[in-house]
């Protein structure tokens, strides 16, 4: 007997408040808590406007920590990645073919071509009567 399981259950999450996951909740208070923080200290120096974006940006990050997944990776997971492929190991490289079986016949090609060249080449005749011997 075989029950089928449909594979779309690995992707279940358990949502805790309002649809979102405990991850998802945890980052989007700390994204908040750290975007008041932001505007109480900057509202009297910067003016509103400015705050506000300040505001938005600092809590990015913090959101992006709980909402971002790519892969089936959470977003430090991403950096990581990221930081190991792009900074940490960024070198050139280039494709450089080899082939086997040419360098196995090369001496055998460059004599053949050698040959098809010049018949009358003196110097090919002198090599060929001493291997011949």
């Amino acid at each position: 007997m075989e029950i089928k399981i449909n594979k779309e259950i690995r992707n279940y999450t358990e949502s805790i408040v309002l649809g979102l996951t405990l991850r998802q909740c945890f980052f989007s208070i700390l994204a908040c808590i750290v975007a008041v923080i932001v505007y109480f200290i900057f509202i009297d120096v910067l003016g509103l406007e400015v705050t506000s974006w300040l505001c938005i940006v600092v809590a990015i990050p913090f959101a992006a920590l709980g909402f971002v997944s790519y892969q089936g990776m959470n977003f430090e997971r991403i950096l990581i990645n990221v930081w190991r492929s792009f900074l940490m190991s960024h070198r050139q490289l280039t494709f450089k073919p080899y082939n086997l079986y040419y360098e196995i016949l090369k001496d055998y090609i460059e004599n053949q071509r050698k040959e098809s060249m010049n018949p009358n080449d003196k110097k090919l005749r002198k090599i060929k009567k001493t291997k011949q011997r």
